[in-house]
């Protein structure tokens, strides 16, 4: 587990559960959310063919602490953890992999399975069904670059474009073994399959959460 320590908010990440991760206005409230998440993040793992152990939201082992940036306080956990560049065996790359598969597989399905119109937040504001889709599939072409990959399919959007960079986001994190990039710009393959996840998994929930209140 990791904490990312920002002026307004914490971020607790589970270093080995890319995409579990949740936040609070302190540590103790950014572990207690993502306790509260680990049935939903259970069924994402589900998904993936493996098990959220039994337990695995209580007594959390805070192994780092990352200080925090304009990104954590902005709402996105932008760390990078020392254990993030510890070299991929093949099983711990694909295991990523596949969780990250699993959130786009979930993120698909409740976008489909919901309205196209969404509750209102207390102030009237929050994205519909489509602009958190196009948001996603925004996000996730900056991420691709991030992964190292290059533009694909032209910069282009749409259902094949997406289809395409997640193939390829998929492969280049089920091929990582080594953890250090040779380019500054590139995230280790830990960190990029953690904050590929978690924002996948984030406006899923939110949509879920929108549409069933």
């Amino acid at each position: 587990m990791a904490l990312e320590l920002g002026g307004r908010k914490v971020f607790a990440s589970a270093l080995d559960w890319p995409g579990w991760c949740r936040s609070g206005q302190d540590e103790s409230l950014a572990l207690e959310h993502l306790a509260d998440y680990a049935p939903r993040f259970a069924a994402i793992a589900a998904v993936a063919g493996l098990d959220l152990p039994v337990g695995a939201a209580e007594g959390f082992d805070v192994v780092e602490r990352l200080p925090g940036s304009t990104t954590t306080d902005f709402g996105a956990p932008g760390g990078i953890a020392e254990a993030d560049y510890d070299d991929l065996t093949p099983a711990e790359a694909a295991r990523a992999a596949q969780l990250v598969r699993a959130a786009w597989t979930v993120l698909d399905r409740v976008v489909a399975d919901s309205p196209p119109i969404l509750r209102k937040g207390p102030r009237g504001g929050g994205r519909d069904r489509e602009a958190i889709a196009e948001h996603v599939e925004a996000a996730e072409a900056a991420y691709a670059r991030k992964a190292g990959l290059g533009p694909i399919g032209g910069g282009s959007s749409g259902a094949a474009a997406t289809a395409a960079r997640r193939t390829q986001i998929e492969s280049v994190l089920r091929g990582a073994r080594r953890a250090r990039p040779s380019s500054p710009r590139v995230w280790p393959p830990r960190y990029a399959a953690r904050r590929i996840a978690w924002h996948v998994l984030d406006h899923a929930w939110e949509i879920e959460d929108r549409r069933d209140r």
